[in-house]
Order: structure tokens, then sequence, then C-alpha cells
């Protein structure tokens, strides 16, 4: 009896303690650099989160390393609710990327929910010689050992998602790293490589302007917009082909469960603004609705998404220190 109620009054002590947050600018870090998509979608929610937050929020870019160097100074940051990090698909796939990962994604934070998820697109030089993804796949089929494939770096959207596209057809091509997404596509549309897997952030201005060739997008179901016409790469034959860059929102560990339930819950509200999604939606991204906005969903989908892109990563035996 005893026990149960000192537990009572430590918890709500622990409570009272932090009903006042938050006191103070809380700072959301992107471990990329500024106006790059994820930063994007970090400074759209921030806009989205101060009402119900009740708070400034303030962006701080710490880049490099694809994204490990921002995630590790959130991993050992004060748990106080002040310090946030807002990161992608990464999350789940620098794991198995970085040998010398200075976090453990699983332990180290505490997961605040699912926030959207971006669609890939298949597409390719213009002076590729097809024009449907039917006509695309029998020009690779028939051009195996010389086909050049872009990426925007290690560990990038491109990166992942041509690593899972040449895994699932079983066709080895020429990786060609790029430093960023800008570079590999002037290289795109100049036909010095062939053919590149990027998310629609990227992707569709160049898609509706004529300068790349799109075959398919990596969604279960047909995109809307200009894009409407493009089949889905289950469609197409690659059953189960599936690869969007989600974006979620973590807390270093250890952080109050009074803070964490705060900001969770202003977290699903400003998921529900509507200027938020305008914004989001300007950028191809689809606002996350279901489960995986509740932090032990969110845990669940990521730990999926590890055991999902160890395996093709190890296969290909890309990695960084």
């Amino acid at each position: 009896m005893k026990k149960t109620l000192f537990a009572c009054i430590a918890a709500l002590s622990v409570g009272a303690a932090w009903a006042d947050y938050p006191e103070k600018p809380v700072t959301i870090v992107v471990p990329f650099a500024a106006g790059g998509p994820t930063d994007k979608v970090a400074r759209d929610l921030a806009e989205a989160l101060r009402k119900p937050l009740n708070a400034t929020i303030v962006i701080e870019n710490v880049g490099g390393a694809g994204g490990t160097l921002g995630a590790t100074k959130v991993s050992k940051a004060s748990p106080d609710g002040y310090t946030l990090l807002l990161h992608h698909i990464g999350m789940a796939t620098s794991p198995s990327l970085y040998r010398n990962l200075q976090y453990k994604t699983l332990d180290d934070f505490e997961y605040l929910g699912l926030i959207n998820e971006v669609p890939m697109t298949i597409i390719s030089r213009p002076t590729l010689p097809a024009s449907s993804y039917a006509e695309l796949a029998k020009w690779i089929d028939g051009n195996k050992g010389k086909i050049n494939l872009a990426n925007a770096g290690l560990g990038s959207a491109s990166h992942l998602c041509g690593l899972l596209y040449q895994s699932t057809l079983k066709t080895d091509m020429t990786t060609v790293p790029y430093k960023g997404t800008g570079p590999a596509m002037t290289d795109l549309i100049g036909g010095q490589v062939d053919i590149m897997c990027d998310q629609t952030t990227n992707t569709t201005s160049q898609i509706e302007s004529g300068k790349v060739k799109a075959f398919a997008v990596t969604t279960p179901k047909r995109l809307g917009g200009g894009l409407a016409k493009l089949p889905t790469l289950d469609e197409a034959g690659l059953k189960g082909f599936n690869v969007t860059i989600w974006h979620g929102l973590y807390a270093p560990k250890g952080t109050p469960k009074p803070v964490l339930d705060k900001i969770n819950t202003a977290l699903k509200t400003a998921l529900k603004d509507a200027d938020f999604h305008k914004r989001e939606e300007a950028l191809g991204a689809v606002i996350v609705t279901d489960a995986r906005v509740n932090p032990a969903d969110h845990k669940k989908f990521v730990e999926a998404e590890i055991n999902k892109w160890g395996p093709v990563i190890k296969a290909a035996g890309q990695y960084a220190d």
C-alpha cells in the first residue's frame, strides 16, 4: 500500500514539475543543410506547431555524415523536451550504412510520431529510347552492364531507392553518386547518366516541364495532380515495391512522459492544420493520419524499416565509417 502511495506521489510530482512546459523556445534539429526537402518539412511543421505547443520554435541545421551528426547531437542532448530531432528515412537506414554510428536508433530516442511520406519516381534522361515502363524494363534488360544509375550521395533517398530497385530487378547498374540532387539532376537532364529514382519534391517540376522522362511511382496507389498518369511499380509488375521517404519527430531518451505527451498532442493538432496540408501537398508529400502518429506505432514502423533496408544495404556492400 505504501509503495503504491509513494509511486502515485512521485508520478504527480513529475507531472507537476513539467506542467508549465514549454517555458522557453524549443529547438528542432534538422540533420541536413538549410533549403533541402527535410529542412522545408521542418520549417512547415514549426509554423503549424507553434500555436498548439504554445512555444517559439527554432530550426537548427546540423548537416553532415548523411544526417548522423545531427541525430547524434540530439541523442546526447538534455532530455527536457527543448531539443527535438526531425529526421527522414535515414533514421532507419543509418544503422546499416554506418559502421561507427554514435547512437542506437531504437534505444537512444523517444519516438513522437510520424509526420509525412514523400513518394518516389523512376525517371530517366530525356533521350532514353523508352516511353512507357514496359519499354524501360525491356531497355534495362537489353543493356545490362551498361546502365548508369545516378544518386545524390550515400544514404540519400535516391541512393536507397536505387539500391532496392536494383535488388528487386536482380540487375546491377553502375552507381554514380553526386554531392546532392542538384548536380545529379543536371547530369540526368544533360544525358550523362541514364536513370534515377528520387522524391517527387525533387522531380515533379522536371517531369512536368519535360526535362526528364517519368515511368512510374513507388507508392501502392497512383498519385494525383500532374503525376496521375504514372503507373505504380506494383502495377508495372514489381509486386510489393513500395518506397516512400518519411519524416518523423524524436526527443532524447529519458524525456519525461508529461513532456512527450504534450509534444505528441501538439503534433497531432499540427498535422491537421490546413496551411500545413497545403504546403506539404505542394511538395508532393502525404500527411500521415494513421496509427503511426502515436509514439509506440511510430517506433514499430521504424523498426520494421530497419529490418527492411538492412539486408538490401548489406547485399550492396555500400558502407561508410
